[in-house]
């Protein structure tokens, strides 16, 4: 009986860190260019709280790098400010149906550089947006409560995640999958890294917009 064939392990995709000691408290990257595109449109912290559905609070510690935004709350920016993500974190906004493994877009969020590595989406107007996210051992995430859904897959590692009031304790090959709007946040609670990945839903108005524009 033939052997059975297996697949090349993937190329590390190479990491590129948006962040540097000499941030420093000026803000990161992504705070600054947060700050800088706000005030490009003219836009007050209250307006881009109010169209992110978050608070006055977050943004300006966003801004001023006390606070470093999750995924989900860097989508709801980028579209308060009619912007993309990819923008936001200086990388190209490409849309590819198949990515190789050793052709990832990645880029880091916060002091502690987490990588992120995208796989998706795959065309403008895509309802879900996956990544893979790995995360320090100790890591907490931002605290949410947000409409849409996500999904999360821990490949490796262990993390407390917070869902209502309840706690779920993860190891590698645990799942959780629930509606967004439920008060929820993680924490990397082993010695290693985690390695876990997501698809969440996209913010509202920007797939309204994508269905606008494809509709015309």
């Amino acid at each position: 009986m033939p052997a059975r064939k297996t697949a090349a392990e993937p190329k590390p995709a190479p990491e590129a860190s948006l962040h540097s000691e000499a941030d420093g408290q000026n803000g990161s990257p992504i705070g600054s260019a947060i700050r800088k595109r706000r005030k490009a449109l003219g836009r007050t912290l209250n307006e881009v709280a109010q169209a992110a559905e978050l608070t006055i609070g977050f943004i300006s510690q966003v801004e001023r790098n006390i606070s470093s935004p999750s995924v989900s709350s860097l989508m709801a920016i980028a579209d308060a400010l009619d912007t993309s993500v990819e923008e936001l974190v200086r990388v190209k906004e490409e849309f590819r149906e198949y990515i190789p493994g050793d052709r990832r877009q990645t880029y880091a969020i916060g002091p502690d550089n987490r990588l992120y590595e995208k796989l998706g989406p795959g065309f403008s107007g895509a309802l879900f947006y996956p990544l893979l996210i790995h995360r320090p051992p100790g890591h907490e995430s931002e605290h949410m409560c947000h409409p849409g859904e996500v999904f999360c897959y821990l490949m490796a590692g262990e993390m407390e995640y917070h869902l209502d009031g309840e706690i779920f304790r993860m190891t590698a090959g645990d799942t959780i999958h629930h509606n967004t709007e439920k008060p929820h946040f993680s924490r990397v609670t082993g010695d290693s890294e985690t390695t876990e990945l997501w698809v969440s839903t996209t913010p509202s108005r920007t797939l309204s917009r994508s269905l606008n524009i494809s509709l015309r």
